[in-house]
């Protein structure tokens, strides 16, 4: 059980109401208006308050809180998508329910009164209020990735970022690229930031400046890289590592425009899980974050935290990422005679 913490004199006293309008706004039962409960609910999560849990469900979440409270489905995602086969099928294979809860309702009170064992939260940001609410009710939570603050304790399974950016931006260096672009700065989880980070060290022990180039899930055109496509000279990107799954084709996309042949003009690796990448022409090299195994490994650890008596032990749970090399990012062998690939 949780230890000693706040009581709900303490969460009356904060929130300026009755012990009863708190029972009644953290149980969810009562006459209380929507803001009050949501109010004390607040008051309940900052003040670190931990409630009894319930009675066992057999039942775990799963929520993405990356942008949660927006409106985007990211079961569309081929990530999100194969991660959560693999999680339901190892919830099944448990004995358990698991419950998908989607991204616009991340903003909603419903954590507070969520009929679950446990939590699976799949990139978490700084300051996730689904986070928060969790810690407060006492639940068990497991991170796919890094939480931003972990406390002692908290389990999480993710790859080594920076050795896979390292990875793939020797391997675009050895085949002859020279100015690698990294195509990201868009999410506020770990993962965007461990390989920005990877990226940035990585050009610095080379002497040479980052060109980070801002992703944005709406420009399926690649009109990002119209500017840095249309640099004269050695400054133009002759490579681009993608962070998110569709960047991929917003390059592909942009460099038609621009006229640049890949890989003899460009060199392109993504992050993704899409398998079009690879049946495309050029076929594209891609980086496997291998979900199935993440989303697995997260469910046992999880249930762990349930059903054992020493739980999971703390820290990060490493799942290898995995470097498929394809056309798009290998050496152009240049004929001598003809001039040509």
């Amino acid at each position: 059980m949780p230890g000693p913490g706040p009581t709900i004199a303490d969460i009356a006293r904060a929130a300026e109401v009755s012990t009863a309008t708190v029972s009644h706004a953290l149980g969810g039962t009562g006459r209380v208006g929507e803001s009050t409960r949501r109010r004390v609910r607040e008051v309940a999560a900052a003040l670190g308050y931990s409630a009894r849990r319930g009675p066992r469900t057999r039942t775990l979440g799963l929520a993405v809180t990356t942008y949660a409270g927006s409106a985007w489905n990211y079961v569309e995602i081929a990530y999100f998508s194969r991660l959560l086969t693999a999680a339901t099928a190892a919830a099944h294979a448990r004995g358990y329910a698991l419950t998908v809860l989607p991204a616009d309702r991340g903003a909603e009170p419903l954590w507070h009164t969520l009929a679950v064992d446990g939590m699976l939260l799949l990139d978490s940001p700084a300051g996730d209020p689904v986070l928060r609410a969790l810690r407060a009710r006492g639940l068990p939570v497991v991170f796919d990735g890094r939480p931003p603050d972990p406390r002692p304790g908290d389990v999480w399974v993710d790859n080594d970022h920076e050795a896979t950016t390292r990875e793939v931006l020797d391997h675009l260096a050895a085949s002859g690229a020279r100015r690698i672009a990294l195509h990201s700065a868009y999410g506020r989880e770990h993962y965007t930031q461990a390989v920005t980070s990877a990226h940035a060290c990585w050009c610095a022990e080379r002497g040479t400046a980052p060109m980070v180039v801002p992703f944005d899930p709406e420009d399926g055109a690649g009109h990002a890289f119209d500017d840095v496509f249309a640099t004269p000279g050695g400054e133009r990107p002759d490579a681009v590592y993608c962070v998110y799954d569709p960047g991929g084709r917003q390059v592909l996309a942009a460099a038609a425009r621009h006229g640049l042949r890949i890989p003899r003009d460009l060199r392109l690796v993504c992050a993704s899980e899409d398998p079009s990448y690879a049946a495309g022409e050029p076929a594209v090299s891609t980086v496997t974050l291998r979900p199935e195994v993440i989303g697995e490994s997260a469910v046992d650890s999880l249930v762990a935290l349930l059903e054992s008596p020493q739980g999971a032990p703390p820290g990060q749970r490493t799942v290898p990422a995995a470097l498929a090399v394809r056309t798009s990012s290998l050496a152009v062998r240049t004929s001598a005679r003809r001039g040509s690939v």
